[in-house]
């Protein structure tokens, strides 16, 4: 029987279920980081999705939090899965990738789903979860200034109060504009140790970040000022790793000559971003696959430390 789905729902009536490491955690007042599953569902062929899952787990531990990778399952949102169901998860085909839009509609049904950023934020915030790692936000993407295509992530951190940690706006999107939006929403975007802003598979994207914070505290006290003039969710913009980051301008044709061919291949809508990320590691002969999988790592193991440093700061207040 499966223990986590027979917990009592703590929240949401009868349409969340926080699995027992996780309630533990928010029960004793421990730190905890929250993690998305569309990477696992529609980001990385089978055995790599579950891999990258683990990597992303361990690191959260490893910076001394507990990790609650959020997905649908049995007609709830579950906000914590052992390892059992992240396996199940992973080796699952043809699911439903979930968004804010789809959320409720989703949990009409009974099979696993994978959520998005956006998504997983609703999650997060009802569990009451206050650091969240991904790999990175969605949206403007290129053309939507016509399309109106832009990600539902960027209205989900302006109005969630979580701190969201990633290696910036995904490089296949229209990052200028995707920065402009996020200004027009007043989502303060940091750079964590830097004054660029990342690049996803690169370490710098060529941008600037309006402003930066140096240490896990500094990060701690910048939500905690957010959090107490109600003004929503603070994206902080890890580079990834030197050692695996791309050249930007090897990154840079990689996905302009991927989403050529997608649009050649009429690839379109929710479709499109999975596939431009496998043509680009087709294209950098499986490079872009190792940059993802370490600054998801990564990534994991800064929201660790804010989470920890935000825990410190609420027992130090008392």
């Amino acid at each position: 029987m499966n223990r986590a789905a027979d917990r009592p729902p703590t929240a949401a009536g009868d349409l969340l279920r926080i699995g027992r490491e996780a309630q533990a955690a928010l029960d004793g007042g421990r730190p905890i980081v929250a993690l998305e599953s569309t990477l696992i569902t529609h980001g990385l062929p089978y055995p790599q999705n579950l891999d990258a899952a683990r990597r992303a787990e361990a690191a959260v531990r490893g910076g001394g939090a507990v990790p609650a990778t959020v997905a649908l399952h049995g007609r709830r949102i579950r906000v914590g899965l052992e390892g059992s169901e992240l396996a199940a998860l992973a080796e699952a085909r043809d699911l439903a990738k979930v968004s804010r839009q789809t959320l409720a509609a989703a949990l009409a049904r009974q099979d696993w789903a994978g959520t998005t950023v956006a998504a997983s934020l609703v999650a997060a915030q009802l569990a009451g979860i206050r650091v969240f790692a991904t790999g990175g936000i969605g949206g403007v993407h290129r053309g939507g200034e016509r399309s109106m295509d832009i990600s539902a992530d960027l209205a989900e951190i302006a109005r969630s109060p979580v701190a969201v940690v990633c290696a910036g706006p995904k490089s296949i999107l229209d990052v200028p504009r995707t920065m402009e939006l996020l200004e027009t929403l007043g989502v303060p975007v940091v750079g964590w140790a830097t004054d660029d802003l990342p690049g996803f598979f690169s370490r710098t994207s060529g941008g600037r970040v309006p402003s930066r914070v140096d240490t896990a505290p500094e990060a701690a006290a910048l939500v905690e000022r957010q959090r107490t003039l109600g003004l929503g969710g603070v994206l902080f913009c890890v580079p990834l790793p030197e050692d695996v980051a791309l050249p930007r301008g090897e990154a840079n044709a990689a996905i302009d000559q991927a989403i050529r061919d997608s649009e050649a291949a009429g690839i379109h809508g929710p479709a499109s971003t999975p596939w431009v990320l496998g043509r680009v590691a087709e294209l950098t002969e499986g490079r872009s696959v190792v940059a993802n999988l370490a600054l998801i790592e990564h990534n994991a193991a800064v929201a660790a430390a804010i989470a920890v440093a935000l825990n410190a700061m609420s027992a130090a207040a008392g």
